[in-house]
């Protein structure tokens, strides 16, 4: 099975299961592969904070899953566990909002994966986190 089935298959059984990982059930993956993942969502009265904004954990976990997405898209196709997250929130993101996901495979190592991520508005291409993450991929 390619990379990319691989991706939208664990993607699929994620938001589908009675796990939190259902909080991400309307993040359509766009495409997946090579180590890089993009995804898009429109921004629902559930994924916001009290303000109507995008919800800065519901940002933080964007960061875990989609990153980790295309780590299993790398060539070794482990998802690993989180060892470390960054996350900088540059601007917010509105209820009704588009907003489009770009994750990438900086490095993988024996025991270590980089990855970065960027979160953007799909319209107007304004950046509203970015976020870094270090994942343990070792036995």
């Amino acid at each position: 099975m390619s990379s990319s089935k691989v991706a939208i298959e664990i993607w699929k059984s994620m938001v589908e299961s009675k796990r939190f990982d259902r909080v991400l059930r309307k993040i359509k993956i766009i495409s997946a592969h090579d180590g890089k993942c993009t995804a898009e969502m429109t921004v629902e009265e559930e994924h916001t904070n009290r303000n109507g904004t995008l919800h800065g954990g519901y940002t933080a976990t964007i960061v875990d899953m989609i990153t980790s997405m295309a780590l299993v898209t790398n060539k070794q196709a482990i998802a690993g566990v989180s060892v470390d997250m960054h996350i900088s929130y540059l601007k917010s993101a509105s209820l009704g909002d588009q907003i489009l996901i770009e994750a990438k495979t900086n490095k993988v190592g024996r025991t270590l994966a980089f990855l970065d991520v960027v979160i953007k508005k799909k319209e107007s291409g304004d950046l509203v986190a970015t976020g870094s993450h270090t994942k343990f991929v070792g036995s």
